[in-house]
């Protein structure tokens, strides 16, 4: 069978068995067809370790209409979305390159950017909770910190989702997986607030204020975007004289890293993160090594 033929099937079976999100699967599908591209639809069992080792080339040597070269960790994907195609392909007893004949490239991780805490109440200074926008602001701000939600964790949040009571709620992460979210006293009270300021019966936790938005049926037409969220943060961080990159991803990072420094297990932090496998979670501990020092301080004496 030509590979174009089982894709869409692969794809299909990573959304409802494998519980990927749509976006992972759009990705898988682009970078599989990159391999169709290179191999010219080939059938699947002809694939082989010499066409794979040309393919991890050509990938290396790739530049896109703006003649920009694929970073190491983007051919890394392609290789994982392939070897993830052939596992399946394994599994349905359809002849082809066993997975474990792909070998991936090391990749090194960028470094973690966070902020520390003092870093964090400059740019909330920035905040002028005077008018609706504003508490909006500061209640994102503090939730992100507080919770280390994904961005697109925190947009799709509405407003009987949160409990502002209990300081906890589920949401749904990656992969479709559930796990609970623990917020703090602070940004409870400060989510609280912005309710209160609402007077629309919008379902979307954190609402728009442009004017351009176009109301629809749905009653969704005003929730927040990521991008929306990213200019948000840019602009606070920008009048806290902040020069690193801060994202809406770098206050995760710090909600995780405030976490390790303050004494949480790495497990403990894995589960709040709704990550997978905590080899991910590892990213966050050479940062806070320089708070080892510390700890051998006050803990270890001479004898």
């Amino acid at each position: 069978m030509y590979m174009s033929e089982l894709i869409l099937d692969y794809i299909e079976h990573l959304e409802v068995e494998g519980g990927r999100s749509a976006k992972t699967a759009e990705n898988y599908k682009l970078y599989l067809e990159r391999f169709i591209e290179f191999t010219d639809n080939i059938i699947v069992d002809k694939i082989t370790s010499e066409i794979v080792r040309k393919y991890r080339l050509w990938l290396n040597r790739y530049k896109n209409n703006n003649d920009d070269e694929l970073a190491t960790i983007t051919q890394s994907y392609h290789l994982i979305a392939l070897r993830g195609f052939l596992g399946y392909l394994s599994k349905r007893d359809i002849n082809s390159l066993p997975p474990d004949k792909i070998e991936l490239p090391k990749v090194t991780r960028k470094q973690v950017t966070f902020l520390h805490y003092d870093e964090v109440e400059r740019l909330l200074e920035q905040i002028n909770t005077d008018e609706e926008p504003g508490l909006r602001d500061r209640a994102i701000v503090e939730l992100l910190f507080s919770s280390g939600l994904r961005v697109s964790e925190l947009v799709n949040l509405n407003r009987d989702h949160i409990n502002i009571i209990r300081r906890e709620f589920m949401v749904r992460g990656k992969g479709q997986k559930d796990r609970p979210v623990f917020i703090s006293e602070g940004a409870s009270s400060h989510v609280e607030n912005y309710l209160q300021s609402r007077s629309d019966n919008l379902s979307p936790l954190f609402i728009s204020y442009s004017r351009n938005n176009i109301p629809t049926m749905s009653g969704d037409y005003r929730r927040l975007t990521s991008r929306s969220i990213q200019r948000i943060i840019n602009k606070y961080t920008r009048l806290a004289g902040i020069t690193k990159h801060v994202s809406p991803h770098t206050m995760r990072h710090s909600f995780a890293t405030d976490l390790l420094m303050n004494g949480a297990d790495i497990r403990s932090v894995q589960v709040m993160l709704g990550h997978s496998n905590i080899s991910t979670t590892q990213i966050y501990t050479h940062v806070t090594d320089e708070h080892l020092r510390e700890v051998y301080e006050k803990f270890h004496s001479d004898t």
